[in-house]
């Protein structure tokens, strides 16, 4: 078996490259972070803006990032694009 251990800068970087992804989908849509958020349910818009910046620990979840495909109309997986490179 291999080791599937992912070191914490590690998982930061993917993290990143995923909130990367959504951003990118969500800019190609032509989508404000306001409209995300609202979509997804939220009353405004920090939890979208946090988890697109990476601070403060936040980031999309798998529930976001399900809600997020459906409300762009994009395949889940265009999130995942590159996290193998970091």
């Amino acid at each position: 078996m291999r080791d599937c251990t992912i070191d914490d800068a590690r998982m930061a970087r993917i993290y990143k490259r995923i909130s990367q992804n959504v951003r990118r989908a969500r800019k190609e849509r032509n989508v404000s972070q306001l409209a995300l958020a609202l979509e997804m349910g939220y009353k405004a818009v920090g939890s979208v803006s946090l988890a697109e910046l990476g601070v403060q620990n936040k980031h999309f979840n798998i529930e976001h990032l399900v809600k997020i495909a459906q409300i762009l109309e994009v395949d889940i997986s265009r999130f995942f694009d590159g996290i193998w490179d970091e």
